[in-house]
């Protein structure tokens, strides 16, 4: 093999997004003072942005904390395609809930995706959006079944578009499902621009402000932080993917976390335009994006798994690596980058009041992989009920909704993956020890008789931790991948020093000593 070759083949040695790479995050500095606000948001990605905007907008006082740096999370991990086609979903929604149900949530990601396009063009903000149709393509004969139903579905639903006979792009296919004048962007870009405007309307932002629980024995609900710092307000809205707060458990039994990975490509093809998803597993997902350098970067992504259940996760890259390096004429690749996403029982969000009993607080979560639009579409909802305002899609996502034959299926389906991983890990035998990984290798290691993570640096130093997860007890498994430890449970992350990097978990992995 050529020199040329083994350069081809060569991923990043480490994950980085090209989102966060090529933008200047704002850097907003740690809450350091009890605060009393009309709302109180918790969570920097897209959609707490997007609603402190929207609320600041509107002349409500808010204050938004986030745990780490701005737009850290999903939202600069993304594939930043900013459409309604979410993979062939409108037949099942028309089969497992009705037709109506499936055209609300159509309609709620187009106004949703019609509200981000607006406040580009009020604001003039430069963020690379480009309309572009989207695919969904088959590589089978036997997927035209299911493509021939979701086109019968849009034809249903009035959603532009249908069933075509081939793709622009060359791949091999035998027909699509396209929906017509979908868009992608740069999301840091835009969403720094949008924290600007919140500061300039009085709104205030905290990165580096991790939140311990929220009070409710006051006469308004009050954010706490693991400092013990304080913030009263009128509403709490929860966006913060997975929602903190969940006092009587009833979230993380309802959602799923998985994970799937990006490539960032340097290809000598000419791009005809268009972004793609495969229907058939393992997906493979397509957008372009320009840099800064008047080149182009092509995105291969997919090869989705459930968090803690998809190792060797290294193995999901080195498959899209392969996928590019056979049909795109790769040049290189200098971006490789993961995402974590939320996944209902019923595949749609939950967007509303936390319970029944707790009205001023407000959650969005379980966007599954479409969190462009589902997002803007939680920031207009979160919007409406803080300012009293009716909005036609409140019923459609309510968190308190139950669709009984779905969704007691898949929470028996869920629950029963979790007992099965709590027990596995409990009973696992390990015989590795800390001495047999080499500089920048991590694994479960045995040490005096018990289970232990252990991860190995470049430098060579040990860095160990309690695998038990602080969340509900499941062992974690180590990531090679992304060089973290991930619970195969609930989909809680750590890094390899155990901090919280996802949750549900709040509270780090204890250290290990020898």
């Amino acid at each position: 093999m050529s020199m040329n070759s083994e350069t081809l083949k060569q991923l990043p040695d480490m994950p980085k997004s090209y989102w966060r790479e090529s933008s200047s995050v704002p850097d907003c500095g740690a809450l350091d003072n009890n605060l009393t606000v009309d709302v109180a948001i918790v969570g920097g990605g897209i959609t707490g942005i997007t609603t402190a905007y929207l609320l600041s907008k509107a002349g409500v006082k808010v204050a938004l904390v986030e745990a780490d740096s701005l737009f850290s999370g999903t939202t600069g991990h993304t594939t930043a395609k900013l459409t309604a086609q979410h993979d062939l979903i409108f037949d099942q929604l028309i089969h497992s809930h009705s037709e109506e149900a499936a055209r609300q949530y159509y309609e709620a990601n187009r106004d949703g995706m019609n509200l981000l396009k607006q406040i580009i063009d009020e604001h003039g903000i430069d963020c690379g959006y480009v309309e572009e149709d989207a695919y969904v393509y088959a590589q089978s004969v036997d997927s035209l079944k299911k493509l021939n139903k979701e086109a019968d579905a849009y034809a249903k639903l009035g959603i532009p578009g249908g069933f075509v006979e081939s793709i622009p792009l060359q791949l091999p296919n035998h027909g699509a499902v396209v929906m017509k004048g979908q868009a992608r962007f740069h999301p840091l870009r835009y969403l720094s621009a949008l924290a600007s405007l919140i500061t300039q309307a009085g709104g205030l932002l905290y990165d580096r402000t991790a939140v311990s629980r929220i009070d409710e024995d006051g006469p308004r609900p009050t954010v706490v932080t693991e400092r013990g710092l304080r913030i009263m307000a009128d509403h709490v809205l929860i966006c913060s993917h997975f929602p903190f707060y969940d006092k009587h458990g009833l979230y993380f039994a309802r959602l799923h976390a998985e994970r799937s990975y990006v490539l960032a490509v340097r290809s000598q093809m000419t791009y005809p335009g268009g972004m793609y998803l495969s229907a058939e597993d393992p997906k493979r997902s397509l957008r372009l994006a320009e840099v800064e350098d008047g080149q182009q970067l092509l995105l291969v992504g997919g090869g989705n798994h459930k968090t803690g259940q998809g190792i060797c996760t290294i193995d999901y890259y080195e498959s899209l690596r392969d996928f590019a390096l056979k049909h795109f004429q790769v040049e290189s690749i200098p971006y490789r980058w993961s995402a974590q996403d939320l996944t209902t029982l019923d595949k749609l969000p939950y967007i509303g009041q936390l319970t029944e009993d707790k009205p001023r607080i407000l959650v969005a979560t379980g966007f599954a992989k479409w969190g462009m639009s589902n997002s803007q579409a939680a920031a207009q909802l979160l919007t409406d009920y803080v300012l009293e305002r009716s909005n036609p899609y409140q019923e459609l996502f309510t968190p308190q909704r139950f669709h009984l034959i779905p969704d007691v299926k898949n929470a028996i389906v869920q629950n029963a993956d979790v007992f099965k991983n709590l027990v596995a890990g409990k009973v696992e035998l390990v015989r590795q020890s800390p001495d047999d990984l080499a500089n920048g290798e991590g694994g479960v290691v045995t040490i005096g008789g018990k289970r232990a993570g252990a991860y190995r640096d470049d430098e060579g130093a040990l860095h160990m931790v309690d695998t038990t997860c602080t969340h509900m007890g499941c062992e974690v498994e180590w990531n090679d991948g992304e060089r973290s430890w991930d619970c195969p449970c609930h989909g809680s992350r750590f890094s390899y020093k155990g901090e919280v990097m996802e949750g549900p978990a709040h509270e780090p992995l204890q250290r290990v000593y020898r």
